[in-house]
């Protein structure tokens, strides 16, 4: 009796340690996407780009990413996940080191429209916790690698300005290659290999995504929710620098541990796991939505009465609401059919990033037009706008909510 509850012990133990490495290579992956993003000014001018077109040093990792989301994650419905995985860290790795060896604009953007690709990869690893974790801890385990996940991207840019500050900017890239190199060989180390069922082709595969996003209901409707309130997230963080600095006086530096302490609010993404676990999915979309919506009509008062603790404080409540609304979402994507669950992620992500990038520029827009108070409630409207839609669209309290599409015949 001895041998077989060691046996076990030591197999949760292995299984627990290899989720926390996925959360750590998910985080690092993805943190790639940000680290450029305070230092455009340096790179460009390392490299003897313009100012005008400083802005595609970061564009290029976005659109590779984007382009990822869409093109590499439904392969996961096709490849082994293990060799899929390990292929795209060490394309990753290459990347890395094609940004940290260029001296010109042109291997910059290329190597960076690579990287971006390749880190795609990360949603391949946060549905395969689907897997590897039991239906019961499924919810608790998504949650607390959701926030660890969330918690270092938000720590990338203030990571990077402080690394490049003392050791230049190439040296952020190393670092995540020499950190996505420990984690890639105990990723090898530990991850055990999941064949997928389906026997579609590729072209077969990328086509029926049509017919998943008309079919799968639930899934269309999260990621609609999520990417509005991504919208509105990503409007706050590309107006909120410019706020800061002419409102509140701060310099970059002040910027960054501002957004550091924003960062905070990514501890909030376990708190959606609990509201799955006791069956108030529904009841936590239209809270988080309203609560973010409303920080951001407080924001606009903070920002006219300059009061500082004000504004980081609803900052704090907006990332929050928003990562709590992640995790509700994620929960339904990691609950797919196995044989779909790559394509529905890819779907669910690919939307999620098309909002990202609208809010982006609509934070642009609507600051130049009305200065913060347009801005923020544009964002606030937006939220509002998904606690209507959930109110409306109640979930199923029970049953499945997927449906799998025909396979078609065998490859």
């Amino acid at each position: 009796m001895i041998a077989p509850t060691s046996e076990k012990a030591a197999s949760e133990r292995a299984g627990r340690i290899l989720v926390v490495v996925i959360a750590v290579a998910a985080g690092s992956l993805i943190a790639n996407l940000y680290y450029a993003q305070p230092l455009i000014a340096t790179i460009a001018r390392d490299l003897g780009l313009g100012t005008a077109l400083a802005g595609t040093l970061v564009s290029a990792t976005q659109v590779g990413y984007g382009a990822g989301l869409f093109l590499i994650v439904p392969l996961s419905d096709r490849i082994e996940t293990r060799r899929l995985v390990l292929t795209m860290v060490a394309l990753v790795l290459a990347a890395l080191i094609a940004i940290t060896a260029s001296r010109s604009p042109a291997m910059f953007l290329a190597a960076a429209l690579a990287l971006g690709l390749c880190c795609s990869v990360a949603q391949v690893l946060l549905p395969f916790l689907a897997h590897i974790v039991p239906e019961e801890r499924r919810a608790v385990v998504v949650g607390n690698v959701m926030a660890g996940v969330l918690t270092g991207v938000m720590l990338a840019r203030p990571l990077s300005l402080a690394v490049s500050a003392t050791f230049g900017w190439r040296a952020i890239f190393w670092g995540s290659g020499a950190l996505l190199m420990v984690t890639g060989t105990l990723l090898a180390w530990l991850m055990p290999r999941h064949r997928p069922a389906s026997t579609l082709r590729y072209g077969a595969i990328l086509a029926s995504m049509a017919q998943l996003l008309r079919t799968q209901h639930e899934v269309r409707r999260r990621a609609l929710y999520q990417a509005m309130m991504f919208a509105a997230f990503n409007m706050l963080w590309a107006i909120a620098p410019l706020v800061l600095a002419g409102r509140f006086g701060l310099d970059p530096y002040h910027v960054a541990l501002f957004a550091l302490a924003g960062a905070g609010g990514a501890l909030a993404a376990p708190v959606g796991a609990r509201l799955v676990d006791r069956g108030l999915s529904h009841a936590g979309t239209v809270g988080a939505a309203v609560v973010v919506s409303l920080a951001f009509l407080g924001t606009i008062g903070a920002v006219a009465a300059l009061s500082f603790a004000a504004f980081l404080m609803l900052t704090i409540a907006i990332d929050a609401g928003v990562q709590i609304n992640q995790t509700l979402g994620r929960m339904v994507v990691f609950g797919a059919a196995a044989d779909i669950r790559g394509r529905v992620n890819s779907l669910y992500m690919t939307t999620l990033f098309a909002g990202g990038a609208i809010g982006s520029t609509l934070g642009s827009v609507t600051y130049s037009a009305g200065g913060w108070p347009l801005t923020a409630g544009v964002a606030a409207a937006l939220c509002a706008g998904v606690a209507l839609l959930a109110v409306r669209h109640r979930e199923p309290p029970g049953g499945s909510m997927f449906a799998s599409p025909p396979e078609g015949k065998p490859s």
